[in-house]
């Protein structure tokens, strides 16, 4: 184990498929399964778009630099951006009704930050004078992998 990663892309849109796979290649190398690594993907991916919209507000803010690694009993993803600080406190509950009668009773939006809590095991963030925000996310290593 101990694999490191690191790469940093324009904050637009159409990069964010290329942090997807460039995490995924982390996941895959941690020993995660399919289900794995669409959730660490899907943690990144809802990161970045909110980067892009709302610590940059649109595209051309800025750049991303996403670092994977390896470890021992964890993989984690590290996300920068040098945005508008960001305090995940400020984010409200998200939208969700008490009783979904119709999928399209979901308002779209507001789930980011709910998501990448619940699809990673950790998730971290804080602001560097200097450096911008800094996301850290990690996911214990699945333990058939370990032994």
């Amino acid at each position: 184990m101990g694999q490191k990663r690191m790469l940093t892309v324009p904050g637009r849109y159409e990069k964010i498929k290329r942090i997807c796979d460039f995490v995924s290649e982390g996941a895959r190398e941690a020993g995660f399964g399919e289900d794995g690594i669409f959730q660490v993907q899907l943690a990144c991916d809802e990161a970045c778009t909110n980067i892009i919209e709302h610590t940059y507000g649109g595209e051309d803010g800025g750049d991303i630099t996403v670092t994977w690694n390896v470890g021992e009993e964890t993989f984690t993803v590290v996300i920068e951006d040098n945005g508008e600080p960001f305090d995940p406190k400020d984010i409200p509950p998200p939208p969700v009704p008490p009783e979904l009668k119709e999928e399209h009773d979901l308002q779209v939006g507001g789930l980011g930050v709910f998501f990448m809590r619940k699809l990673m095991d950790k998730v971290s963030f804080a602001y560097e004078e200097g450096s911008g925000n800094i996301l850290t996310m990690s996911k214990r290593i699945p333990e058939e992998v370990n032994s």
